[in-house]
């Protein structure tokens, strides 16, 4: 049997990515967790809990949905209180994914741009509630999609896959939830982050043209800035979670946009561009919960070092045990 090509990439992406995304996560979470990468507690926190997301994001999405429909069909999470769990899971933990990455946005807009928030926000306590809160209601709401599925088939009083509810494209209630949930991710978070980006950019702007001005009078125009080293060192970190995020998004952003004006409901194929296109979105979006990782090794030059005797640990061990 021949696959559609689209298929067949599937089949090799999703390993791959669950193979990279679970133990860059997990490094990730314990790297930070040492406090050795010379970021404040705060930004620590947040980080921490950004990895811990994208990592039950990758856990539900990949490995639970994508693995199981393409290599285990048939298998136990096939049932459909089991794949309904997996919907609503696979819901939540990229809701929480996404608004985590809003509320450390936000926390870096305060620190810049905030100076009288700035000591009473950007702190370790309020981290943790926020991290809590983005948690809870990202679960609580992603409950309905637990109830959005039924049974396809009920062998020997067990049901069978999950097939969408006819009331689910009639009902003005799921209408009205659909167009919420869309609304809440990624539209709100999207176009969020572009702004909070924006006036982060132009706070920014203003007050480095301020200070070279100050310390050109002072003190000439080549004396290093600690304080500005320090900030440009948030900055990059700051835009380089931002914009990967709105690169591997605004293709998914753009397809809910296309799909809601021309009210495309189905494919004729799977040449279908609007099918290739959302599996394509699918793809991207969930590389989103991988990259930042990658954004740590670039940007944080500590945060390479502890990385370096991550890796380089269990070899010095390998190396003194077969020496003894």
């Amino acid at each position: 049997m021949e696959y559609p090509v689209m298929f067949q990439i599937e089949r090799i992406y999703y390993p791959v990515l669950a193979t990279v995304g679970v133990p860059v996560n997990l490094v990730t979470i314990l790297i930070l967790s040492r406090g050795r990468c010379g970021l404040s507690k705060c930004i620590s926190r947040y980080l921490m809990g950004m990895a811990a997301a994208d990592l039950l994001v990758v856990f539900t999405d990949p490995i639970l949905r994508w693995i199981n429909v393409i290599y285990f069909p048939d298998s136990f999470l096939d049932i459909t209180p089991v794949c309904s769990l997996i919907n609503f899971l696979g819901s939540a933990t990229v809701m929480v994914s996404v608004w985590l990455t809003i509320a450390f946005t936000f926390d870096r807009f305060v620190a810049i741009c905030c100076e009288k928030l700035k000591t009473a926000y950007c702190t370790e306590r309020t981290a943790a509630v926020v991290l809590g809160t983005v948690s809870a209601l990202g679960c609580l709401e992603s409950v309905p999609w637990y109830f959005v599925n039924e049974p396809v088939y009920v062998i020997d009083n067990i049901p069978w896959y999950c097939a969408t509810k006819s009331s689910f494209r009639t009902s003005p209630a799921w209408a009205a939830f659909d167009m919420f949930h869309l609304i809440l991710t990624p539209f709100i978070p999207f176009f969020l982050i572009l702004l909070l980006n924006v006036l982060t950019v132009r706070r920014i702007l203003a007050a480095s043209r301020v200070r070279r001005g100050l310390r050109g009078r002072s003190n000439g125009e080549n004396h290093r800035d600690p304080e500005m080293e320090n900030r440009k060192k948030s900055i990059i970190l700051l835009f380089s979670i931002s914009g990967t995020f709105i690169l591997l998004w605004v293709t998914r952003v753009v397809f809910y946009i296309y799909v809601r004006i021309t009210n495309t409901r189905y494919y004729y194929s799977y040449s279908d561009p609007v099918y290739i296109t959302e599996h394509t979105a699918k793809m991207l979006q969930l590389l989103s919960s991988c990259t930042n990782t990658c954004i740590y090794v670039l940007t944080q030059s500590k945060f390479r070092e502890e990385l370096k005797n991550a890796v380089k640990y269990p070899l010095n061990l390998i190396i003194k045990l077969v020496k003894s």
